[in-house]
C-alpha cells in the first residue's frame, strides 16, 4: 500500500489515525530471516519489488509472493518455471503464468495504462526476451506496442511499422545475431532506444556477446544497452522513460 492510499483511507474513515501511524512507523523492510522484503521501494522509486524466481526454494518463493501481494495488492515474478507456477497456483489461484516470458503475476483489475512503448525484435527467436520487457512495462502501467520479426535482413518489414514506432516515448530493440536492430532504430526515431542483446545466434555470437558489443559500439545517437537477455531491465527502464514522456504531455 502506498502512502497516498493510506492517507485517502484515513480521510474516508476506512482506516483510523492509529492504524495509519503504525503503517508509517514500519521498518523500511520486512525481516523474514532468509530475505528482507523492501516494503518502501514503491514509495522511493515508484515501483514495487519484483520477485526473481529462478533458484529460489519453494517455501521462500511462496512466502515472499504472499507478502508482496498482501502489501501491494499485486505482485510479479520473473524467470519462473512451470513447476513454480503450479506451486503458487495451489495457494493463489489468481496467479497467471506466461510460458514464453516465464513471468508469474497477479495484477490489479482496475489498472490504468498510459503513454506508449514500442518493443521490437529482430527475429521470432528473440520474442521470449521481448515479452519479458513488454509484460514488465505493462505491469508497471505502460501501453506497449509489439513489433516482432523486423530485423535488418528484411528492413522493409521495419519501415512498414515506422509510423507507430516513432510515436512511442521509448523504443526497446531486442536482437541476437549481430544485434544491428538497435543502431538502425537509433537512426530513425527521436526518442531513447534501449538495446537488449540476446543469446540467440550461431557460434561466433558467443552467447550474445557479439550483439552486446555491436549495441554498445553503436554510432547511432540515443542508444543505451542493458545486459544480455535482460528483458526485465529494459522494460523497467523503458517505463521510467515513458513516465517522463507522459508527464511532459500532461504539463
Amino acid at each position: 500500500m502506498e502512502a497516498h492510499e493510506v492517507l485517502e483511507q484515513v480521510k474516508s474513515g476506512k482506516m483510523t489515525v492509529e492504524e495509519a501511524e503504525q503503517f508509517f512507523k514500519r521498518e523500511p523492510f520486512e525481516e523474514m530471516g532468509y530475505a528482507k522484503i523492501d516494503s518502501h521501494r514503491k514509495m522511493r522509486s515508484g515501483f514495487a519489488e519484483v520477485v526473481f524466481c529462478q533458484g529460489k526454494r519453494d517455501e521462500f518463493l511462496l512466502e515472499i509472493f504472499h507478502r508482496i501481494y498482501k502489501d501491494e495488492g499485486e505482485v510479479m515474478g520473473t524467470r519462473a518455471s512451470l513447476a513454480q507456477y503450479e506451486l503458487l497456483h495451489k495457494e493463489l489461484p489468481q496467479v497467471t503464468y506466461d510460458p514464453v516470458s516465464h513471468i508469474l503475476k497477479i495484477e490489479k483489475k482496475d489498472k490504468k495504462r498510459s503513454g506508449l512503448i514500442a518493443v521490437c525484435t529482430a527475429g521470432t527467436a528473440d520474442i521470449a526476451v521481448a515479452e519479458e520487457a513488454a509484460q514488465t512495462a505493462e505491469f508497471f502501467g505502460a501501453n506497449v506496442e509489439r513489433i516482432y520479426d523486423v530485423g535488418v535482413s528484411g528492413i522493409h518489414r521495419l519501415l512498414s511499422r515506422l509510423e507507430v514506432i516513432q510515436k512511442a516515448n521509448c523504443v526497446v530493440a531486442v536482437a541476437g545475431m549481430e544485434g544491428a536492430l538497435a543502431s538502425v532504430l537509433g537512426g530513425l526515431v527521436s526518442r531513447p532506444v534501449i538495446g537488449v542483446p540476446t543469446s540467440v545466434g550461431y557460434g561466433a555470437n558467443m552467447g550474445g556477446i557479439s550483439a552486446l558489443l555491436t549495441m554498445i559500439n553503436s554510432c547511432a545517437n540515443g542508444v543505451a544497452v542493458v545486459n544480455i537477455d535482460n528483458g526485465y531491465g529494459a522494460g523497467y527502464l523503458a517505463t521510467q522513460i515513458n513516465r517522463l514522456g507522459v508527464h511532459d504531455e500532461e504539463a
